[in-house]
């Protein structure tokens, strides 16, 4: 078997929780969830949903993708998941440029979405054709 596909049936034959990728994009979430518990009230149906919608799309489009048993498929779901982590970014700037969050609370959001963000490119290139 060429190394190519081997490590394309690797990827895809792991349960998606094995996935670093997927940990990570979860260990996000989690944190976006706790750290929008900050943002005033007024942005509990604006801001805080639109954050906690694109970072839980994030893990879930990988762990969708992986389900679905075709590489075509995973990197269109890998795809999505990197733009909703895209929409968190842009969404993180704005209460840290208001100050709705704290900078650095911010800052260190936006390091772990670069994270999860090279993740994602590596493995779309790795399920490349």
């Amino acid at each position: 078997m060429h190394s190519d596909n081997a490590s394309k049936t690797a990827v895809r034959t792991r349960h998606y929780r094995e996935l670093l990728v997927w940990q990570k994009a979860m260990s996000l979430a989690r944190t976006v969830y706790a750290e929008t518990e900050s943002l005033p009230a007024k942005e509990q149906c604006g801001l805080q949903s639109q954050m906690r919608r694109a970072v839980v799309s994030i893990p879930s489009n990988i762990a969708e993708g992986h389900g679905r048993l075709d590489d075509g498929y995973f990197r269109q779901f890998l795809a999505t998941a990197r733009g909703s982590l895209f929409e968190l970014q842009t969404q993180l700037e704005l209460p840290g440029d208001l100050n709705l969050l704290n900078q650095a609370r911010a800052g260190e959001l936006m390091a772990a979405c670069e994270e999860v963000a090279r993740m994602l490119n590596g493995l779309l290139r790795s399920l490349a054709h």
